[in-house]
């Protein structure tokens, strides 16, 4: 479930639609918790689909470290890409503001962490990164991990609408990790590989 405080908008002709804040969300906030609504399809159920389906499914969904296409019952499906993203995901399932995002501010993900099946050429940055690969986890996630770390700090000091979402298991972990008792699991723990 993507953040209350967010809904879709219009980007551009280019992009499309995406998923857009409607105030502030301070760095640290939790953006998105994979929840039980979330429809989950292994690559068998894929292969039975129709064109269409599968078409549908691979600009919809994100790959989990099983491989599994997961397509998000709400808004979340419509959060683009971009190199210099302002959300990350983590091992937790679910997803982080890694700086302030402000209102009118479109949220991003860096689908370089999601498992995409085929590189692709995405939109022009400025950035060194012009392509996304299936492997990029494996060469930026101690980038990230320092990313996630920083925003991690700050989970406490801010209001959590989804944190009833996460599971209080994963709650328990976390409140080890935040209190220093425990290594935040790193981002690569979400890697996927064919292979």
């Amino acid at each position: 479930m993507m953040h209350p405080d967010t809904e879709v908008r219009f980007i551009s002709d280019e992009i499309g639609y995406g998923v857009v804040a409607k105030k502030l969300i301070p760095k640290g906030t939790i953006t998105w918790v994979q929840d039980e609504l979330d429809h989950i399809y292994s690559p068998e159920d894929v292969e039975t689909m129709s064109s269409f389906a599968r078409e549908m499914l691979d600009k919809y969904t994100f790959r989990n470290s099983k491989g599994n296409f997961v397509l998000c019952w709400d808004i979340s499906k419509y959060v683009n890409h971009s190199f210099r993203s302002n959300c990350l995901s983590t091992a937790y399932d679910f997803e982080i503001a890694i700086r302030d995002i402000q209102k009118d501010e479109e949220l991003t993900d860096d689908y370089g962490y999601l498992n995409v099946t085929e590189e692709f050429k995405a939109k022009d940055e400025g950035t060194s990164r012009t392509t996304v690969y299936p492997d990029d986890l494996l060469n930026f996630h101690e980038d990230w991990d320092r990313q996630l770390k920083a925003a991690f700090a700050q989970v406490n000091n801010v209001s959590q609408p989804l944190k009833v979402l996460i599971s209080a298991e994963v709650q328990l972990e976390l409140k080890e990790v935040l209190n220093g008792k425990r290594e935040m699991q790193s981002i690569l723990n979400c890697y996927y590989s064919e292979k």
